[in-house]
């Protein structure tokens, strides 16, 4: 076996190793987790959905929304409606045996994704007749009209700035109480997010790695080559603006009963730039990329939120955050992570194929590379703060030779 077909097969099975392991530890999580933390990785997982959900449309479509907190707000408060007004109305307690609350959370969900999906419909084919900056601001202004909507509270629905709060009781069926499914315990309504996070995950992957996903990355790297050959790019489009619109209605439905109600600051335009945000610290072009970065988001919030002086300047970490991302990973962490596999499987093919001192090689090369990025990074910000300094001065001689005459 040659040295390349030997690397990209211990390349394949490390990632199969690298996922089991990520599969076994998201399973053993609940039970050597404090409560808190369950819910936190159960968070996670919510916003792993959303963000992948947005990158369908980014990342593979090349369409930046602002707006995709309008999804997740129509789905959470369906849920919430439904959950506090239609379980009653339609007598669910009596049809299924007692069993109201599953039941009922189920059908909100079901209902939450339907919203969703039929306000990707609509908002998703005026949007997409529009590109680039137009696009993302369509989509920001369709999504702040749907919070003043829900400030103005319609007929009563909404609860206006206040939102709406749910309550899920036991689960008893047919007067039997069943604490597998009572969906209040932090571990079980985890083991439900996990399922569903597992089930929308591979439906997502294999849109992508499907040749409708293939014709999407054709479109977002030439979109115009596309037209040319027959393929109509603003279909597509639209098709992938409805799935994103589903996903991300699917992530906000599993929200609402995570923090126990909704508010309408689910909609704002700042909820929207989360996913943008987990994207391009994850890596928009590595499938996984929005996961890593809904992980590092979250509990790099966490952290900080834990030390009381730093809580109040969070954004200035993340700004540093995303700063050192953008000028170290080419693909975000996501990205980095799979270079680094990618090192590793490299260096030890040097090891085998030439001893310690491939190894050794190999290393060295890479200290190399390092030492010219630094030094061109260093050298690039003394020369811009002497460039600034050089027009600050031949301003002020200028200010100066004026005032003179």
């Amino acid at each position: 076996m040659s040295y390349d077909v030997r690397e990209r097969v211990t390349s394949r099975g490390s990632s199969s190793v690298v996922f089991a392991a990520i599969a076994v530890a998201l399973v053993a999580a609940p039970f050597v987790l404090p409560v808190f933390q369950i819910g936190l990785l159960a968070q996670v997982l919510i916003f792993a959905i959303f963000a992948t959900a947005f990158n369908l449309l980014y990342g593979y479509t090349g369409l930046l929304s602002f707006g995709h907190a309008m999804f997740v707000a129509a789905s959470g408060y369906t849920v919430a409606i439904f959950i506090r007004t239609g379980s009653s109305t339609l007598g669910f307690a009596e049809t299924f045996g007692g069993a109201s609350v599953l039941v009922t959370f189920v059908v909100a969900v079901v209902l939450g994704v339907l919203v969703a999906t039929l306000l990707g419909v609509f908002i998703g084919y005026l949007s997409v007749q529009l590109q680039e900056i137009y696009f993302a601001m369509i989509t920001l202004s369709f999504s702040m009209a749907i919070y003043s909507l829900l400030l103005l509270d319609p007929g009563g629905l909404t609860n206006g700035s206040d939102g709406l709060s749910i309550f899920l009781s036991d689960v008893n069926l047919f007067g039997v109480e069943f604490a597998l499914y009572n969906i209040r315990d932090p571990t079980v309504y985890y083991f439900i997010v996990l399922a569903v996070f597992a089930g929308a995950m591979f439906a997502l992957w294999r849109i992508v790695n499907s040749p409708f996903g293939m014709v999407c990355k054709a479109i977002r790297e030439n979109p115009q080559r596309t037209e040319a050959i027959g393929i109509d790019g603003r279909f597509h489009s639209w098709i992938t603006f409805i799935l994103s619109g589903a996903f991300s209605g699917l992530a906000g439905a599993l929200l609402i009963p995570l923090r126990t109600g909704i508010t309408p600051d689910l909609a704002y335009w700042s909820f929207s730039a989360e996913p943008v945000i987990m994207t391009v610290i994850g890596g928009p072009y590595a499938f996984a990329g929005p996961a890593v970065g809904a992980f590092v988001y979250l509990y790099l919030r966490w952290i900080i939120d834990s030390f009381p002086t730093f809580a109040e300047h969070w954004e200035f970490f993340f700004g540093f955050v995303l700063l050192l991302v953008v000028l170290f990973f080419q693909n975000g962490v996501a990205g980095g992570l799979v270079r680094a596999r990618d090192w590793t499987v490299a260096g030890y093919g040097h090891y085998q194929r030439d001893g310690w001192s491939g190894a050794a090689g190999h290393l060295r090369a890479t200290l190399v590379w390092f030492y010219d990025l630094t030094l061109s990074f260093v050298l690039g910000g003394l020369a811009a703060v002497a460039q600034w300094v050089t027009d600050r001065l031949r301003w002020f001689s200028r200010t100066f030779d004026r005032q003179s005459g």
